[in-house]
């Protein structure tokens, strides 16, 4: 008989273009070994051009597909991407605690702060900032925002790799096990330098930095190679290395499709 592969649960909003959200997270789960299951919290109108609108599911249906999968499948790790509203995040908190996943349980739980789209499009509502540093952060295993989300929550702008040091002790106040600062918008670094940090290990992770404008969905897509890694029982800072590995492969192999901006691509591991 085959043996089941570890699952992974992302609970995030749907791109009609293919390239992130709930899209680029399976795609990524089947690259990386594990079986995707989804809840998804928003269907998006995009392409490669920008979001034109988006609507929310009621945030009792995206509970429900939690506790669906949860109940029945079971839950090796999870992430969290577009959650819209506060209402959304509030749910989801609740029903986390509720199914045992997140950093007070044995199941790791990531949170990347999906704020607005690589084309600048709003993916959140005002309100829902605040819930997720109250409700999502404190019950999360690793949280993976950008530069831009990092200035959204703590107010910190980073500028250089000193002031990303900041903006992860003051990420960690907000209640994360771990956090992993993205340098990937940091342009006058001649390489991409993530640090993962849990205030006592400060780990910079130094990559090459691509000449390259197709990197949509590379946000959703790290957080998902890390998460698949999480479910295979790798500790955190190998399952970030695992997952910076991942995406560094996957921008070198992005492609041009549409008008605008092409998506990152785990095609790459299909060849290897």
């Amino acid at each position: 008989m085959t043996e089941t592969p570890k699952t992974a649960l992302t609970i995030a909003g749907s791109d009609s273009g293919g390239g992130a959200g709930i899209q680029a997270d399976l795609r990524t789960f089947f690259a990386c070994g594990v079986h995707g299951m989804t809840a998804i919290t928003a269907v998006t109108v995009q392409n490669s051009l920008g979001v034109q609108g988006f609507t929310e599911i009621p945030p009792d249906v995206v509970t429900a597909q939690i506790r669906a999968v949860a109940g029945d499948m079971g839950v090796d790790a999870a992430k969290t991407g577009m959650l819209a509203t506060a209402e959304i995040i509030e749910a989801v908190a609740e029903t986390l605690d509720k199914v045992h996943i997140g950093r007070s349980f044995d199941v790791p739980f990531v949170v990347d702060p999906v704020a607005a789209s690589m084309t600048g499009d709003s993916l959140l509502r005002d309100e829902a900032l605040e819930a997720i540093r109250s409700q999502l952060f404190p019950r999360a295993t690793l949280v993976t925002p950008n530069l831009d989300e990092v200035r959204l929550l703590t107010g910190v702008e980073v500028t250089d790799r000193a002031s990303q040091r900041h903006a992860a002790d003051a990420l960690l106040e907000l209640g994360p096990q771990w956090v992993l600062v993205k340098g990937g918008h940091l342009y006058t670094d001649p390489e991409c330098v993530d640090l993962l940090s849990d205030g006592v290990q400060h780990v910079e992770l130094p990559g090459p930095r691509y000449d390259t404008k197709h990197t949509h969905g590379g946000g959703d897509t790290l957080a998902s190679a890390i998460t698949a890694s999480l479910a295979q029982d790798l500790g955190v800072p190998d399952a970030v290395a695992e997952g910076k590995r991942f995406i560094e492969r996957s921008v070198a192999d992005a492609y041009p499709l549409g008008a605008g901006v092409g998506p990152v691509s785990p095609f790459w591991r299909l060849r290897h």
